[in-house]
């Protein structure tokens, strides 16, 4: 029995859809936009939020009717309703700005249907699939700003001298800046984001940068490099420190991989449907691949979700689902630290 098995079958009744969207400034500059899906029936409602990054493909969303997408009905089985989904247009006025937010858009409102699922046949996801929820582990993920200093990291460091990071170099990193933050022991993961394409934060591959790294933190896990005939020779006998984000989107984009990899991000939102998430997540525990969860600013629902998923699948990694706070250009002094508790009593998708 897979684990997408032990949802598939939950029968689910649907009698209204509405969206809510939210925003927010973020640490990275940039003023962060999503749009939370709500689907009611009966007295539950089932939540699952669209992490989609162009504010236009939001903004676009907000300007239609509630009712744009057909779904109120009775559905035999989740897998029924995720079915339904592949034929539904989630971006009725427009193109998506980018390919990827389909999946986005589609896990926003498929997490919503299992979350609306799981609370109508009064359960939640870790008793659905046979697992427990446990605290986790938490990496804060920040940017070091175009002209990089350790501050940032320093200053949450007063707060919490356990806390861990996930930071993402770029080439205006330097000797001193990475000797300051290898002293400080506190870097799990370093995010390259040389598969990342046409965003804001791209970062082309730069063999002097990676060879920084790669001797600066002998300890951390390096993520999504940027193989080139100059770059792809650093990584010869280091290879089980690589791990993967943003070509992962099912168990065949792992297979794709130059080597079977060490290390997954999981990030949900990218892989559109939980059968596919859940197909993955199944295909790394087979092989013994080290798993964590990511973030994408989520800004509502979402964050409690992945820091769900990552308490029921794999709560020990270095999950990069801290907080929204932490997020915030000025981050509240009051915030929680790792690992984070899950709650007493949950339905649905509740952490």
């Amino acid at each position: 029995m897979t684990l997408f098995d032990h949802v598939a079958d939950l029968p689910l009744s649907l009698e209204s859809v509405s969206r809510e969207q939210f925003e927010r400034d973020t640490s990275s500059g940039f003023l962060r936009k999503t749009t939370v899906f709500a689907l009611s029936g009966g007295s539950e409602t089932g939540r699952g939020e669209d992490v989609t990054y162009d504010t236009e493909d939001h903004d676009a969303l907000a300007e239609t009717d509630d009712d744009v997408f057909d779904l109120v009905g009775d559905y035999d089985s989740f897998a029924e309703f995720s079915a339904v989904l592949d034929d539904v247009d989630l971006f009725p006025t427009k193109e998506p700005e980018r390919e990827s937010s389909e999946h986005y858009r589609r896990w926003a409102v498929e997490s919503a249907g299992l979350d609306l699922a799981l609370r109508q046949n009064e359960t939640d996801l870790a008793r659905a699939v046979g697992r427990e929820r446990h605290p986790v582990r938490f990496a804060v993920s920040t940017r070091l700003g175009d002209d990089p200093t350790a501050d940032r990291v320093e200053m949450l460091l007063e707060r919490d001298s356990n806390m861990e990071f996930k930071l993402d170099p770029i080439s205006a990193w330097d000797d001193d800046l990475v000797a300051t933050l290898s002293t400080l022991d506190c870097v799990r993961i370093l995010d390259l984001k040389g598969r990342y394409e046409g965003t804001s934060v791209d970062q082309a591959p730069d063999a002097e940068l990676y060879e920084r790294v790669l001797s600066g933190f002998p300890e951390a896990v390096i993520e999504d490099p940027a193989f080139t005939d100059e770059t792809r020779p650093l990584f010869d006998g280091e290879e089980a420190r690589v791990s993967w984000d943003a070509p992962i989107t099912g168990v065949e984009s792992v297979e794709e991989l130059p080597f079977e990899p060490s290390w997954l991000n999981i990030k949900p939102s990218r892989f559109g449907t939980v059968e596919s998430l859940f197909d993955t997540i199944e295909y790394a525990e087979e092989r013994e691949m080290n798993l964590y969860g990511g973030g994408q600013f989520e800004l509502d629902v979402g964050r409690d979700h992945i820091q769900l998923l990552a308490s029921v699948f794999y709560p020990d990694g270095p999950n990069d689902v801290a907080p929204g706070g932490y997020n915030l250009p000025e981050p509240p002094e009051s915030l929680p630290t790792s690992p984070l508790e899950p709650s007493g009593d949950s339905l649905g998708l509740d952490f």
